[in-house]
């Protein structure tokens, strides 16, 4: 797993913004971070898409913060747009 940092999402009106990515795998962008305070919650989640096959974090294993501030899942361009 590897960490970059960029200047801007273009998100402003969500706050502090990361995206999860990986090859062949689901996108995740998640907003109204801290990335102080919520640096444990980062790492957390960071992990669970880690340990994904396929970079779907399962809904009932989100942290509370991840389920109400996921701004887009963005499907894997190997993948055709209606599956799952």
């Amino acid at each position: 797993m590897t960490l970059s940092g960029v200047k801007c999402l273009q998100n402003c009106s969500q706050g502090c913004t990361i995206a999860l990515r990986g090859e062949a795998r689901w996108t995740y962008v998640f907003g109204n971070l801290d990335s102080h305070a919520h640096i444990n919650l980062l790492i957390d989640g960071a992990d669970q898409y880690h340990a994904t096959d396929d970079g779907i974090i399962p809904w009932s294993e989100r942290s509370e913060h991840f389920k109400r501030n996921c701004i887009a899942r963005i499907p894997p361009l190997s993948q055709s747009v209606g599956s799952k």
